[in-house]
């Protein structure tokens, strides 16, 4: 069930201009998307553009966050109908309203100040919003305080409009699935073909942020849920370090591989709110190392020599399952090392897949992290462990209409995590992926990064067989908790794709030089059109 967007009136007239149709062509395109705003055009604005407007008294922030609601609306409930959105924040004009106030003041709580921004639907907010994971079972579920993310978010300054749809329970549910689906929000289209697949789980988030209905949004990602859908999306999307962010209030799936991190349409916009989202999580211990590795400021790292006199190793491995990826991988090579950088083939990363290993980690972490995250939910919640959520799926008429339930029956089924099982799984896939993978190879080749394909030209979406995945590289930096940033690469004709770039444990500053580098050398990013 789709939440239907209600907005009260702003106190300030507002000059929106109606969606006007693009001239025809081949390829229909279902809804074009122009709004402007006292005569400014916000498709693709920026931060730093947003905050020179607020600055000069060009808009105020409640009409930015107007013309958001707005644009959601027509594009997201109606035209094309993304279904991107599940729930839109009843108050983000009230919070608008009071950041105006404080802007009157001469009071500014930094470069997120009156930034609208959406969520995906598994990290809580303490609001009139709820927080499902795109569960049936926990449609109407109101967590009893904010993650950490959310409270970051707010103390900067930034305006939460409201909740993205996703791959149910961050896709860990379905031996078979579509991404993008859920039980509660349905099927996330794609904005560049609205046949074809957003990739999940951030699936909402991704096409929010690429749709340009928000500014910034936030994805979580345990292997490839941030990456994979800013590709299959282009738009900048930055899985960090584990630990980096603080995941109270997640909705969990691996507490080795969990993570949240922005998603944004340039490299500048996705420095901007991971600056604001770190710090230590006094309920995550995992945040303890981030006090001395966390930058205040990741835009001091955004340099368009970037790349220059960086070593890169370009993962062969994660070639060859399109020939026309791998066409744009060489232009990738030789665009960086036109901007100085040198470029070397790298064979492998792991001496084994270990697939699984990890696998078996996935199983017994979901377990344990989801009967934490239900029993936070307090006495009134609707279910309060996962044997109660797969009887809830067993008896509802949606949830297993398209996909089944076998990986929370696997999980359910297994022991705690104190069993031999669980922690030799785990021991042999940090090691595996970290000492023997990405640290040796990086090493041996004294390397600042690695670059790979993040994924295929989107597929289309497939109810019944589910997704078509041709390729990906999310997998080394995921298992490792190590930090991986997406960038546009270019198209295939009309899908666009990203070249990852990962590295060591908290090497975010030198990975966003690079892309920072890369993304200004090329400004690949095309916002999409909807094409039928």
């Amino acid at each position: 069930m789709k939440r239907r967007l209600f907005l009260s009136e702003s106190s300030k007239a507002l000059t929106i201009l109606s969606f006007l149709g693009l001239p025809g062509c081949q390829q229909k395109s279902v809804s074009a998307s122009t709004i402007t705003t006292n005569n400014q055009f916000m498709e693709e604005i920026t931060i730093l553009e947003l905050q020179k407007g607020y600055k000069n008294g060009q808009y105020t922030i409640q009409e930015i966050v107007k013309n958001y609601l707005d644009r959601v609306d027509q594009i997201d409930n109606n035209g094309p109908a993304l279904n991107s959105i599940l729930e839109i924040n009843p108050d983000a004009l009230a919070i608008a309203k009071s950041l105006d106030d404080e802007l009157n003041a001469g009071k500014s709580r930094g470069p997120m100040h009156g930034i609208p921004i959406i969520l995906k639907d598994n990290i809580d907010t303490h609001d009139k919003m709820s927080t499902t994971a795109g569960s049936r079972a926990l449609e109407g579920s109101k967590p009893l305080q904010d993650s950490f993310v959310a409270a970051q978010l707010r103390a900067a300054g930034a305006v939460i409009l409201g909740k993205a749809n996703l791959s149910e329970w961050a896709n860990f549910r379905s031996n078979i699935s579509s991404s993008g689906w859920s039980g509660l929000g349905g099927q996330t289209k794609n904005p560049y073909r609205l046949d074809r697949n957003p990739c999940g789980s951030s699936a909402g988030s991704g096409v929010a942020v690429s749709a340009n209905l928000c500014m910034i949004a936030i994805g979580t990602e345990t292997n490839g849920s941030i990456v994979c859908p800013s590709n299959n999306n282009g738009v900048v999307g930055i899985k960090p370090t584990v630990g980096l962010i603080g995941r109270s209030g997640i909705v969990p799936i691996s507490e080795t591989q969990d993570t949240a991190g922005p998603m944004a349409r340039t490299v500048y916009d996705a420095a901007v709110c991971l600056s604001v989202l770190t710090g230590v999580d006094p309920r995550d211990s995992y945040t303890i190392p981030s006090q001395e590795k966390a930058k205040k400021d990741y835009t001091q790292f955004l340099k368009t020599d970037g790349l220059k006199g960086k070593k890169i190793g370009l993962w062969k491995g994660a070639l060859g399952f399109h020939f026309k990826v791998d066409d744009l991988m060489d232009t990738v090579k030789s665009d960086m090392e036109a901007q100085g950088a040198e470029v070397i083939y790298i064979d492998k990363i792991t001496e084994a897949p270990l697939h699984g290993e990890a696998f078996k980690v996935l199983l017994y972490e979901f377990k344990s992290g989801i009967n934490k995250y239900l029993a936070t939910l307090g006495p009134n919640a609707k279910i309060k462990n996962l044997l109660d959520l797969i009887s809830f799926n067993e008896k509802d008429a949606v949830e297993l209409k398209h996909f089944d339930q076998d990986l929370l029956k696997k999980s359910q089924a297994l022991a705690s995590l104190d069993t031999p099982e669980y922690k030799e799984a785990l021991a042999t896939m940090l090691k595996g992926y970290r000492e023997n993978g990405i640290d040796k190879v990086m090493n041996e080749n004294q390397l600042d990064a690695i670059i790979a394909p993040t994924g295929s030209p989107a597929w289309k979406t497939d109810l019944i067989n589910g997704d078509n995945y041709l390729g990906g590289s999310s997998s080394p930096a995921a298992r490792s908790g190590y930090p991986n940033i997406s960038v546009p690469m270019g198209f295939v004709n009309e899908l666009p794709v990203g070249v990852s770039i990962f590295g060591r444990a908290w090497s975010e500053p030198i990975l966003l030089e690079i892309a920072y580098s890369y993304e200004q050398a090329t400004k690949h990013r095309k916002k999409p059109e909807f094409l039928e």
